[in-house]
C-alpha cells in the first residue's frame, strides 16, 4: 500500500457539494509507476490540436515524491497552481491537496471543457480515488467515472514489478494494483524495446489483468478516442454500453483456473439471480469467505460482470470493498460473464461459493 494520503472523511462533503454544480462530465484517472510516461501523455494532451476541450488536474497528493513533480506540464516549463487556459482549448491546473480545491476552481469554468483528466502520482494506489468519484452515483451524478488509464513502461516495467514484489514479500505492491485497476493499459516506450521485450511486457500485463485493452505507444502519443468515452463504469449510454458488452463477449476465458498470485479469473454462466450475485459479492468483499484450495483468503481488487436475469440484464461493478449492480440494455443477446481481478483466486472456489448463494 502507498503511504500517500488522499483525504480525510471530513473533506468529502465539500467535494460532493461542489460536484452537484457540474453538469455530467466524464472523469478519467491517469495512473502508472514513476517514469512510465504520465507527464509525457499529459503534455501531449495539453498541446496537441485534437479539437477536444479537456481539463487536466495534476495531483500531487500529500508530499508524494520529489521525482514525481510534473514540472514540464503547463506553460514554459512552469508548474501552475491556478487554472491556465491553453491555446488548444484545454485547461491545466496543479494542486497539492486532496483535489477539492481543483474541483471547486474547475466548476467556475464549467462550459469551457468536456472532459476531466486527473493524474495520480506514481506512488498512489488509484483505488481510493476511484471510490471517491464512483461510490455514490446519486451524490456524484454531475460527474461520473469514465475509466482508469494505466501507463506501463515496456522497457523497465517488468523488472520494476519483479523487484518490488521480491522486496515486499507477501504484499501486493502499488504497481500491480495500478495494472489491476486499469481499464486501458498504455504500453509505452515501445520504440526502445526489442520484439521479445515487448512480448514480455504484454505477458506481464496479461498475467495481472486479462480484461484491459492494451494500447502500444511511444512517447505516450495515443489517439484520444482510445482513452476517452470508455464507459468502464457505464451509465445508460448506447455507445458506452456497446463498448463494455463487446469487452465481455470477446474476453478470452480460457486462462488458468488457479493463480496463486495476482491474476484474472473469468466465469461464463447462463441465467443468474441478482440476489445470489449480491450475496456472492458480500461474502467475497465484506466477509472474506472466498478461499483458495490452500485455505488462503482471496482479495479482489476489481470485479465486473454482465448478468443475464429473467427480467433482462444487469451490470456488476466492484472496486475493493465497494460494488454496485444496476440495469443495462445490451444490443445483442449475451450470456452472463463475471470477471474477477485479484489475489488467490480460483475459478472452482468462486463457483462453489456462488452455488451456496
Amino acid at each position: 500500500m502507498s503511504d500517500v494520503s488522499l483525504s480525510d472523511d471530513e473533506d468529502v462533503p465539500d467535494l460532493v457539494d461542489g460536484i452537484r454544480q457540474i453538469v455530467s462530465c466524464p472523469v478519467t484517472l491517469i495512473t502508472g509507476h514513476l517514469g512510465a510516461g504520465k507527464t509525457t501523455l499529459l503534455n501531449y494532451i495539453l498541446t496537441e490540436q485534437h479539437g477536444k476541450r479537456i481539463a487536466v488536474i495534476l495531483n500531487e497528493f500529500g508530499e508524494g515524491s520529489t521525482m514525481e513533480k510534473s514540472l514540464s506540464v503547463g506553460h514554459n516549463g512552469k508548474l501552475y497552481e491556478e487554472w491556465l487556459e491553453l491555446r488548444n482549448g484545454c485547461l491545466c491546473c496543479s494542486v497539492k491537496d486532496n483535489g477539492v480545491k481543483a474541483i471547486e476552481n474547475l466548476m467556475e469554468k464549467r462550459g469551457n471543457f468536456d472532459y476531466i483528466l486527473i493524474e495520480t502520482t506514481g506512488l498512489a494506489d488509484p483505488g481510493p480515488l476511484i471510490s471517491m468519484f464512483w461510490l455514490d452515483e446519486e451524490l456524484c451524478s454531475s460527474v461520473f467515472l469514465d475509466g482508469v488509464i494505466t501507463l506501463f513502461d515496456a522497457k523497465n516495467g517488468p523488472n520494476t514489478l519483479k523487484n518490488e514484489t521480491e522486496s515486499h514479500a507477501g504484499l501486493v505492491n502499488t504497481s500491480i494494483r495500478q495494472i489491476a485497476l486499469g481499464d486501458v493499459i498504455l504500453l509505452n516506450k515501445c520504440d526502445v524495446v526489442t520484439p521479445a521485450e515487448l512480448e514480455t511486457a504484454r505477458a506481464v500485463i496479461r498475467e495481472v489483468n486479462l480484461s484491459a485493452q492494451i494500447v502500444e505507444t511511444s512517447y505516450s502519443k495515443v489517439p484520444l478516442d482510445s482513452i476517452l468515452n470508455l464507459g468502464a463504469y457505464a451509465r445508460v449510454n448506447e455507445d458506452r454500453i456497446r463498448r463494455l458488452t463487446d469487452e465481455f463477449t470477446t474476453l478470452n476465458v480460457t486462462g488458468p483456473h488457479l493463480d496463486k498470485s495476482v491474476g484474472t479469473v473469468t466465469i461464463q454462466l447462463g441465467l443468474v439471480e441478482k440476489s445470489a450475485v449480491e450475496k456472492l459479492m458480500e461474502k467475497i468483499l465484506w466477509n472474506n469467505e472466498l478461499k483458495n484450495s490452500n485455505g488462503d483468503t482471496a482479495e479482489v481488487f476489481r470485479a465486473k460482470g454482465l448478468l443475464k436475469i429473467n427480467e433482462g440484464y444487469l451490470m456488476l461493478q466492484a472496486v475493493y470493498q465497494t460494488f454496485s449492480i444496476g440495469p443495462i440494455s445490451p444490443e445483442e443477446n449475451s450470456e452472463s460473464v463475471l470477471v474477477f481481478i485479484g489475489r488467490n483466486l480460483e475459478k472452482d472456489c468462486i463457483l462453489r461459493l456462488l452455488a451456496e448463494c
